[in-house]
């Protein structure tokens, strides 16, 4: 199969902005997908990728990197090519622009197809150690030789992972429902359940009972069950039936704890990130403590003061989910212990439709609480409101954050499920926004990227920026995360620059605290924040955990009802 029948599909995408029309556009191509002999992994490519969603592994490549394969390719200067993308702000126009001038000056072009693709692709993932730089050259440089202007342009914006055409896992959920005339919630359960669309695809053209025996499998991370907010006690009981489980919520990252059948443990954040490696006291704690041939728990991993043995904020722990060296000092120095809230497998048996409270009791089973260590999260059942009030407040007491409250027969459910779990934290205004753009400091910040505009998302993946903010973060890195590490991350996603503002990719994810919201034309949202300030960096969080438009609306209501 020739990788312009997909670059022909990127572009039809690109020129509709309406999801039906996106969705046939889908469909279509992939009843072509599955009666030529392409390969169900190819699928991946329609989201920019070359990997299912559970696996993590980038490609590595910069935006500089980049720019030199482009350079490379088609014999200009670096410093040519560069100038053209701050003044166009998409790498993937500029090479196309050059393709086009290259193609002019009768250079050969061979027929580029979708494996050639893929496989350079995925090599240029896999490549590591010396000469690794040259070598994703070689391999990118390749294939922007051999491919069109249109081609090379897709080429550039998968390795961005930014295809710009305006699809993201709904609509692909969609396309297989209407190509397959299957059901659309079924095929939404088998991935939320796999992460993987070449197995659901595979599975769709096999039939309906295929997507069936889709189901967890240890040492696969899944998308985990979230929490939309409630105010008091009474809406939390009102959303959740009397009477509730009610939990403390902990101040620490998500975690999901997996062992297969082999005995081997990992531990994913709730991006989707193996983190095993980064916490081997965690590893140690369940090997010695969790009864059990295989299962899949969910919980919390809290650090705290070895010193007062008081819990600490998330901001003192964040920085072990990236550590890659020096494991066993900072063990010591940050040393975490395991809430475990549910389980959702156990020896070989999914329980992800059993009533929450069923689950709650394997939890108590199988865990051997160790203070400190690991242990069942702190819970009581009640319908009483007052008791629920006591204990809210002595979790807040105790440096918690507040308290999850859980309807008892709910099942487990991906997402923010209405109905199912709510939180309840002090009346501050907080919510995860990811970052779009950026600006220059100046006087002593002068050299960072310090004010930084912050974006909401619908349910098609669409952005939206509800303003911007540039205070809360530390100009010390020995005082906490700060604007130095903030710009070295941005950097790193820079798509242009115009007008003094830096484009990003949308990747980074921080929680912001605001006064109110009010509506505002002067962002695309059509509402803005008022006196924002970044609580936290969220490296364990993914852009689909942010805050949804609908969201900000029901938000902006309820504050004029106030």
């Amino acid at each position: 199969m020739l990788y312009n029948e997909f670059v022909e599909v990127y572009e039809k995408l690109a020129l509709t902005s309406k999801r039906l029309e996106k969705t046939a556009i889908l469909a279509e191509f992939l009843g072509k997908l599955e009666k030529g002999n392409a390969k169900e992994v190819w699928i991946y490519l329609l989201l920019g990728r070359v990997v299912p969603d559970y696996d993590t592994r980038e490609l590595g490549i910069s935006q500089q990197l980049t720019i030199k394969a482009i350079a490379n390719a088609y014999g200009i200067s670096e410093e040519k090519v560069s100038e053209r993308v701050n003044k166009i702000g998409d790498l993937g126009e500029v090479a196309e622009e050059f393709s086009k001038k290259r193609k002019q000056s009768g250079l050969f072009s061979s027929k580029l197809s979708v494996e050639k693709v893929f496989e350079n692709l995925h090599k240029v993932m896999d490549i590591e150690g010396k000469g690794a730089v040259e070598k994703k050259l070689s391999l990118v440089s390749e294939l922007l030789t051999s491919a069109s202007e249109k081609e090379a342009k897709y080429i550039v914006r998968t390795l961005m992972s930014d295809l710009r055409i305006g699809v993201s896992s709904p609509t692909i959920v969609d396309a297989l429902a209407s190509a397959f005339n299957i059901n659309n919630e079924k095929i939404q359960s088998a991935y939320d359940l796999s992460n993987d669309f070449a197995l659901v695809f595979s599975s769709c053209k096999k039939g309906e009972k295929e997507i069936d025996k889709i189901g967890l499998v240890p040492g696969r991370p899944i998308n985990v069950m979230l929490a939309p907010k409630v105010t008091s006690i009474d809406e939390a009981f009102e959303v959740c039936g009397r009477p509730a489980a009610i939990e403390e919520k902990y101040d620490g990252f998500r975690i999901l704890i997996s062992k297969d059948e082999n005995g081997k443990i990992e531990l994913f954040t709730r991006r989707l990130e193996k983190v095993t490696k980064q916490f081997p006291d965690v590893v140690s704690a369940v090997e010695k403590n969790v009864k059990g041939e295989s299962f899949i728990l969910d919980g919390e991993i809290v650090g705290y003061d070895k010193k007062s043995k008081r819990y600490t904020p998330f901001e003192a722990i964040s920085q072990r989910i990236k550590r890659k060296y020096d494991i066993d000092k900072i063990i010591s120095e940050l040393p975490v212990e395991i809430d475990v809230f549910d389980c959702i497998y156990y020896n070989g048996k999914s329980m992800i439709n059993e009533k929450f409270i069923e689950r709650r009791k394997m939890v108590e089973k199988i865990i051997q609480e160790k203070k400190l260590v690991i242990r069942p999260s702190v819970q009581i059942v009640t319908d009483n409101e007052e008791e629920a009030q006591e204990f809210y407040e002595n979790a807040l007491k105790i440096g918690e954050e507040g308290i999850m409250v859980k309807k008892l027969d709910a099942p487990y459910s991906q997402g923010r499920r209405v109905g199912y779990m709510v939180k309840m934290k002090p009346v501050i205004n907080d919510i995860d926004l990811v970052i779009v753009g950026a600006e220059h400091g100046t006087g002593k910040r002068g050299g960072w990227l310090t004010s930084y505009i912050v974006a909401c998302r619908d349910d098609k993946g669409q952005f939206y920026e509800i303003g911007k903010v540039s205070s809360g973060l530390k100009e010390k890195k020995e005082e906490g995360f700060s604007y130095e590490e903030m710009t070295k991350l941005l950097n790193e996603l820079k798509e242009g620059e115009e007008d003094g503002i830096v484009r990003v990719k949308p990747e980074v994810v921080v929680s912001v605290t605001y006064q109110n919201m009010q509506e505002s034309p002067s962002y695309s949202s059509g509402y803005a924040l008022r006196f924002p300030r970044i609580s936290h960096y969220r490296p364990d969080r993914r852009v689909n955990d942010i805050v949804s438009l609908d969201e900000i609306k029901k938000e902006v209501k309820r504050g004029k009802r106030k």
